[in-house]
Formats: C-alpha cells, structure tokens, sequence
C-alpha cells in the first residue's frame, strides 16, 4: 500500500511517498537571498507552489495510494498558523481528490516526531508515551508525546525557549560569519576545527532556557576578532548546554519516558555526541532530522492502519 505525505514548512519543500515498509522522499531548501536570514510567508508560498509539481516528478509512481497525509500547522497549539502550509493542504487536497483517497492533517512537529521514530527503527514508541525534542530554526522545545485516535501523537508543550530559538541563534551566527542560509551545516563543519572550552552558563528559569544572550555574545566575539572556528564552537555549546538543562529538569519531573529528539539542529554532529553521552535517547537519522515530508507519510500509514 502508498501513502503520500506533503510538508511546506517556511524553509523546505517536500513530498514522500512510504510503500512497502520503504520511504521515498523528496526535499528542495527554498532560495534566501544572501545575506540574509530569513524568508517572507509570501515568497515561500510563491516557491512551495512552484517547486511541488517537480518533486513530484521525482517519486515513484503515487497511483492507488491508501492515503494522502499533510501538514497543516506548525503545532498542535491553538492558533497555531503559517500560510506557507496551506501550499501542501491545497496540493494535498486535490491530490486526495483525484485518487479518491483520505486526507489526514497532521501538525509539522508531528511530522518530526514521526520521522525521528521511523529513521531511529523506534516505531514502536508510537503507542507509547515519551518525551520529545523538537529543536528548529522555529521551535525549541521539550514536549510530552502521547498517543491519539485522531492526531496519532498528541503533543503536549512542557518547555521551552524563552526568546530566541536554537536554529535561528544558529543561521544568524551563521550568516554574521559569511556562510550561506539556512547556515547549520557550515557551523557544525568551521565548530570542528576548534578544541576551545568554554565556561557557559545558560538562563533557564523552570525549566526554560534564554537563548537571547548567545547571539550577543557570539556578535562580541566576532568583532574582537576571535576565529569563526571559535565562535562557531561557542554557539554550539551553547545550545547543547541550554538542551542539556531543558533536558535534566524534564527527565526529573518525568522520569522512566524514553528521550527522543528531532528537528535539524539535532543533526548538528557536536550536539548528538554529547546528548548521546549524557542520556539513553533516539536520534532522527540526519537525513530525516530535517524539515521533511517522511513523518508525515508514516502517520498517515500509521492513522490509516488504526482506522
């Protein structure tokens, strides 16, 4: 059996395809201009709808497929709205249509969710409770994941960044060095050609932790002339230390939950070595630890099979 799954999230566009225990899958990073950080909701609308039919063109046959799965929102919170995700809803919409098949919507962080369990070979926390990273270019945060008849994984917010979120502190660093958007590969590369240490001590008031001040910091560092290597490894561990906080007094407060962690900065190979170390925890593979449509094509195979 196919199901298709679509995610226009504000950075990447991406389909899927999961057949036959086997996902196909494919992704397209939106153009930033340089130098800059960021993109307009209407631009990346403008880029999801021209870049859909394409990708399409690159998956295997979708025909007679059991059900079609998007991503809708960014969370399951109330009010919780982008307008680049109503690009999939319309693609995946007709597409649904025409093959006369069900639509599922999923959150985009459920999608995450979904695809670290899958490329972990850790399906079988899907019906279990567990707690979730989901650490992005638009999210920091530590959820409590429980299953769902109608979401499949219900998210529940524990905690959070209080300011600025890990990605962006990352793409900003990023592009105040010169490195193309989005900028995480080429910090994780330049962080490893420095052995510094640091002493970091990050905010965190309950639980939460302040990320306002590592972008300050690295900005000081960068104009007194410290090596990019240097700041690079800095912001790095920075954010693995804020985790790490996020991640002691979550464990505490929930203890016995298995830790799973998603989103693209978790691919980030700095931080995976030392949240590996410090707790028993799944990882999404790199491939899928970014904004892609895979989760959401295992959870609509996975909501169809419950149905």
């Amino acid at each position: 059996m196919r199901f298709i799954g679509f995610d226009t999230s504000n950075y990447t566009t991406s389909a899927a395809l999961f057949a036959d225990a086997e996902m196909h899958s494919a992704r397209r990073l939106l153009p930033v201009k340089a130098g800059e950080a960021g993109l307009r909701q209407s631009d990346a609308v403008f880029h999801h709808t021209a870049a859909l039919p394409e990708l399409f063109d690159t998956l295997p046959d979708m025909t007679h497929a059991a059900a079609v799965g998007v991503s809708d929102r960014p969370r399951d919170a109330e009010g919780s709205y982008m307008p680049c995700f109503l690009t999939g809803v319309a693609a995946a919409s007709c597409t649904a249509k025409a093959l006369g098949a069900p639509l599922y919507r999923f959150s985009h962080q459920a999608g995450h969710i979904a695809a670290a369990l899958w490329s972990a070979g850790r399906t079988d926390l899907m019906d279990k409770t567990f707690l979730a990273f989901h650490v992005s270019g638009g999210t920091t945060e530590c959820v409590r994941v429980t299953p769902d008849p109608d979401r499949v994984l219900r998210a529940e917010l524990l905690l959070s960044s209080l300011d600025l979120k890990a990605g962006q502190a990352v793409d900003r660093v990023g592009v105040m060095l010169g490195f193309p958007f989005p900028a995480g590969k080429y910090v994780d590369a330049e962080a490893h050609k420095s052995s510094r240490e640091f002493s970091i001590r990050v905010p965190v008031r309950d639980g939460c932790c302040s990320l306002s001040g590592l972008q300050n910091q690295c900005e000081r560092m960068f104009r007194s002339g410290e090596s990019p290597a240097d700041v690079c490894r800095y912001c790095l561990l920075y954010i693995c230390r804020a985790l790490e906080a996020m991640a002691d007094y979550a464990v505490k407060e929930h203890s016995g939950l298995p830790l799973v962690f998603s989103g693209g900065v978790t691919s980030n190979t700095l931080l995976r070595a030392a949240l590996s170390a410090r707790y028993e925890s799944v990882f999404a593979s790199p491939e899928y630890a970014c904004d892609n449509a895979a989760g959401i094509a295992y959870l609509s195979y996975y909501k169809h099979e419950m149905i």
